[in-house]
């Protein structure tokens, strides 16, 4: 988990932002205005600063040089609309450590934030992600939403697994080998019985199934958030 100031006026965007952090288990503050972002980076330890260009008060760029100038280390990833090469150099060279031009996903937003925690060592917990779903492999633990989802040990083996291949379809034969590894006694009709499980404990209302069957030939992990259905 990483502490992150998202400094953005957009009201809308900043919702969006900070709804889809905190569901990757980060500790999100904002600021609207440019001179209390830079109030609040100067007098809290952040990880990572999400910081607009174009702000009230005080701009963006100026925002970055004078904390720069004053030791601060946070990861910064500047965002606006300004796309021009010239507006990324200046944000790159005022001390931004990336720079995302408006609009963007938001899953590429959090893959930047994962990046920048990564270059300045910033401790993240390596867990696996799939729309509101939460695995810890080493916790042995599924969280949907902020719900804790009891599930037995194949259950969760079956899942983590899936969840590390996406976009792979499966036969039951290879889910058997592959989770049931040496176990005799399992059947082609235990792997089935296992993925009718996890759809009931796992599946939400008006939502494609958490696992996708392709008829005539097996099973892969559903469609996350944003891709095509």
């Amino acid at each position: 988990m990483a502490k992150i100031l998202v400094v953005e006026d957009e009201t809308d965007l900043v919702g969006l932002v900070k709804g889809w952090l905190e569901r990757e288990h980060h500790l999100v503050e904002t600021a609207s205005d440019g001179l209390e972002a830079l109030i609040r980076m100067e007098t809290n330890k952040y990880d990572v600063v999400l910081l607009d260009m174009m702000l009230p008060s005080l701009d963006g760029l100026e925002i970055l040089k004078r904390y720069r100038r004053g030791g601060g280390a946070a990861g910064v990833i500047m965002i606006t609309a300004r796309s021009h090469v010239d507006d990324k150099e200046l944000g790159l060279d005022a001390g931004a450590d990336d720079y995302l031009t408006k609009p963007f996903q938001l899953k590429e937003l959090a893959a930047r934030v994962r990046a920048v925690l990564r270059r300045n060592h910033v401790p993240t917990s390596d867990v696996l992600r799939f729309r509101d779903l939460v695995i810890d492999p080493h916790e042995f633990k599924v969280l949907k939403g902020s719900k804790d989802v009891h599930l037995l040990p194949k259950e969760f083996r079956l899942l983590e697994f899936l969840v590390r291949h996406p976009h792979q379809v499966f036969s039951a034969d290879e889910l058997l080998s592959s989770v049931w590894e040496s176990d005799t006694e399992a059947l082609l009709d235990t792997v089935r019985g296992h993925i009718t499980r996890l759809r009931k404990k796992l599946d939400s209302e008006g939502e494609p199934s958490i696992i996708a069957t392709v008829y005539g030939v097996g099973y892969k992990l559903g469609p996350d958030e944003g891709e095509p259905r």
